[in-house]
């Protein structure tokens, strides 16, 4: 049993392991699809979800009409990535995660 064990970590130790980049040439590489996403080179559902509490510093597209989509005109809307988020004016501190973006836009 020993020699078996030995010769299977003198093969593992015999065998070199490509690095990253030796096994993928791709990295590094956006794709067009998600280049042109917001946030980019992000897929869809990996892009930062913020929280109740979180503050939103960048990124962020304003939504200028919310009324027109149902949501409550005197509040401030923001739309993150797929997410819609309710923050306030002043600070950017989101007060609630309203829901993804193609179903409360739509």
């Amino acid at each position: 049993m020993r020699m078996i064990l030995a010769a299977a970590l003198a093969l593992a130790l015999a065998v070199p392991f490509p690095g990253p980049a030796a096994a993928d040439p791709g990295i590094g590489h956006c794709p067009p699809g998600l280049a042109k996403k917001r946030p980019a080179c992000i897929p869809p559902g990996q892009a930062k979800r913020y929280y109740r509490g979180d503050f939103i510093h960048d990124g962020y597209i304003v939504i200028r009409d919310p009324g027109r989509y149902g949501l409550d005109p005197r509040d401030s809307y923001y739309r993150v990535g797929d997410y819609v988020y309710r923050v306030d004016r002043e600070t950017r501190e989101v007060l609630d995660l309203i829901g993804d973006a193609v179903r409360v836009l739509d």
